[in-house]
């Protein structure tokens, strides 16, 4: 093996522990940041083995490290001159775990606002399946096809024709006759045609319980959600509330309430990122109480703040607004932020951060 190159001066580093044997035995990493390769191991994970490699390396200028106070006491201890960093990742995550405790706290609310309200009773609708028609209320061409075909091919094998000969008779590909002539049911091979989804059907509890509440106006519905993310065309709507007029379709399946995790998920994806069902339930788990609206305000405020790395001109006012609702898990947050205030500033406008350690972490 070829020597390892000697490791020089060293201005920003990285520090992180990992595992040489899970919950037994750890070692630390020594990360230049710059070069981006490992430049020291050291034993265990505690300050005492930072703290003397960083003082025999004066030139170091920045630490970048999780939110663990020992390293930050090493940081202090080894390199009083050099800045410290707060990883952004584990920004984040200490974000995301305050959130997944907050919106547990309120999922009650969530609870009641995903629960349906009882329509008026109304005359019964027809048995068939909303599935099996399209949006005008007619027969799915492809259901009814499927069943025709499915038929004649068993009145064939019933009379004991081989399968390429039903091919043949009936013009279909060989494998095609295959799968209807083996098909337990025709549920088998309708169901995939009875089941495809539209770009309505995320939308379909929100219009049938604003039409039971009293909403018939479709331009009005496709305005509503609009707002909610969808994307399809008013015609649709307008379809839709047409046979809900008419008594021509059964009431959407009610949506499941989410989850807390979930439900905290969609608090902290970018809402530019979530698929139009989403997008809906993103606005009614918001809407859900007060409390989970300023939730989403600030974490919105807070990645919009470590993205941009604007943390030098807002992070104090964030803090302060989170502080000024009743916010008790994000309060406590804060108040790790304000603890280790100067490495979370330099974490949120600095462009350094410990992914180059995690990386080297994984790669071992």
């Amino acid at each position: 093996m070829l020597p390892e190159p000697p490791v020089g001066e060293v201005r920003v580093v990285g520090i992180d522990d990992f595992a040489l044997r899970r919950r037994h035995v750890y070692a630390t990493i020594v990360v230049d940041l710059e070069t981006r390769r490992p430049v020291e191991v050291l034993e265990g994970r505690d300050a005492g083995s930072v703290v003397a490699w960083l003082a025999e390396h004066p030139e170091v200028e920045v630490v970048c490290r999780d939110r663990g106070r020992a390293y930050a006491e090493a940081a202090r201890a080894g390199a009083p001159q050099a800045v410290q960093v707060a990883d952004r990742w584990h920004l984040w995550n200490n974000l995301c775990e305050a959130v997944d405790k907050t919106v547990a706290a309120h999922h009650g609310c969530i609870k009641a606002a995903f629960t349906p309200t009882q329509p008026p009773a109304q005359t019964p609708a027809p048995p068939l399946p909303d599935a099996h028609l399209d949006v005008r209320g007619r027969p799915r061409v492809l259901a009814a096809r499927t069943a025709e075909r499915y038929q004649a091919v068993q009145e064939l094998v019933a009379a004991g024709r081989s399968l390429r000969g039903i091919s043949r008779d009936l013009q279909l590909d060989y494998y095609a006759v295959r799968r209807y002539a083996r098909a337990a049911s025709l549920d088998e091979l309708i169901a995939p045609a009875i089941h495809r989804r539209s770009v309505l059907d995320a939308f379909k509890p929100y219009i049938y319980e604003r039409f039971t509440d009293g909403q018939r106006n479709a331009v009005q519905l496709y305005r509503e959600v609009r707002q909610q993310g969808y994307t399809g065309s008013a015609s649709t709507v307008n379809l839709y509330v047409h046979l809900l007029k008419r008594g021509a379709t059964t009431p959407p399946t009610p949506r499941p309430i989410p989850a807390p995790r979930c439900a905290a998920t969609l608090l902290l994806t970018h809402p530019d990122r979530l698929p139009p069902e989403q997008t809906g339930n993103l606005h009614d788990v918001q809407a859900a109480c007060p409390h989970l609206t300023a939730a989403g305000q600030h974490v919105r405020a807070f990645a919009k703040m470590l993205t941009n790395l604007t943390g030098q001109q807002h992070l104090s006012e964030w803090i302060d607004n989170v502080r000024a609702d009743d916010l008790p898990h994000l309060r406590q947050f804060t108040d790790g932020l304000r603890t280790d205030y100067d490495a979370v500033l330099a974490g949120l406008a600095t462009p350094w951060s410990s992914g180059q350690v995690e990386g080297q972490n994984t790669r071992a």
